[in-house]
């Protein structure tokens, strides 16, 4: 199919009009997908476009509509495959509106939040915790940009939207079933943040709520971490057996040091994370976990930007997805019991 006039240039919009024996105005409303154009009209005019090539020009679209059709996604982690889960399902979203995510790593991109809106993005998603210099920038853009934030709980702005999974609950139900198998001993690993303090909450109100002590030690989100915290807490005398990790990373370090102790899983310890990553489904780690259906959190930040960029005028609001309890055979009943 050509994709040039007789003149050797690419075709126009002019040259579509010509062709098709309309106006240039109508091309334009054709373009714009107005609804006053009758069918015979429009099908000659996208007739005329297929046979001389002609894609519209994206910049000039833009200038016209004053919109770029594009939306920036800084995302705090591109090495956590639990963001990775949450942009497979954001995509798709933006996508079936027209919309096309520009993505920046805002862990080695500081400044991500102010290229993006240089750049003449229609809305901003920050995926996972922001950096206290994005909360300043998306301070900054206060009102001009719909801005939401996707599976944390932070930062609380009045001019942002909050998409994110029941941290409380989740603790919450992680911690009943390990004090239902006849757990006494149970340690918590802390997270980072606000995320982190909020799932500490819910496990400590649980433990009271049994009558019984808890026990924290401040880590965060990584393997490494959770080995090293793990060591410690078991090396004590009065060992806990069983440990709830902030997340299922830091969970996999406590299967690393309990591996390296000798103690037997769930035997000897009963190991639980938070996130419900891939790597906790594989058999050799069978994790049991919390499914925060971080892929619905995904969706519902997509649809969230789609209806402020349609007009949606009300106030800004944080929604809270229910999470599910995993349970696999890295938990069983207190030693004993």
């Amino acid at each position: 199919m050509p994709s040039e006039s007789r003149s050797g240039r690419p075709p126009t919009i002019h040259t579509v009009a010509a062709r098709a024996g309309v106006s240039k105005s109508l091309v334009s409303l054709v373009l714009q997908n107005s609804p006053n154009v009758s069918a015979q009209r429009r099908e000659a005019v996208l007739a005329a476009m297929a046979e001389l090539g002609y894609r519209p020009d994206p910049v000039a679209r833009s200038l016209v509509q004053r919109r770029t059709r594009t939306i920036g996604v800084v995302i705090d982690d591109l090495s956590n495959p639990w963001y990775v889960d949450l942009l497979h399902e954001l995509r798709p979203v933006l996508h079936e509106h027209g919309l096309r995510p520009l993505l920046a790593d805002g862990r080695t991109e500081p400044d991500a939040v102010n290229a993006l809106s240089d750049l003449r993005v229609d809305g901003i998603a920050l995926v996972g915790t922001p950096s206290p210099s994005a909360v300043a920038q998306v301070n900054e853009l206060a009102g001009r940009l719909p801005v939401v934030v996707a599976g944390s709980r932070e930062p609380r702005l009045a001019t942002v939207d909050l998409v994110a999974n029941d941290d409380d609950a989740g603790a919450r139900a992680v911690t009943a079933h390990l004090v239902e198998l006849g757990h006494r001993r149970i340690a918590h690993i802390v997270g980072e943040g606000e995320v982190g303090l909020i799932r500490r909450a819910g496990y400590e109100a649980t433990m009271h709520g049994a009558g019984l002590a808890p026990e924290t030690a401040q880590g965060d989100w990584t393997e490494n971490t959770g080995i090293r915290v793990a060591m410690d807490l078991l090396r004590a005398d009065d060992r806990p057996t069983a440990i709830f990790a902030a997340n299922d990373l830091a969970a996999v370090g406590v299967l690393t040091a309990a591996d390296e102790l000798g103690l037997r899983v769930p035997e000897d310890l009963s190991v639980a994370g938070y996130d419900d990553d891939f790597f906790s489904r594989m058999r050799r780690i069978a994790l049991t976990t919390v499914d925060p259906h971080i892929t619905d959190v995904g969706r519902e930040a997509g649809e969230v930007l789609v209806a402020r960029l349609s007009g949606d005028t009300r106030s800004t609001a944080t929604r809270l997805l229910r999470p599910t309890l995993v349970v696999r055979s890295s938990t069983g009943p207190a030693p004993g019991h």
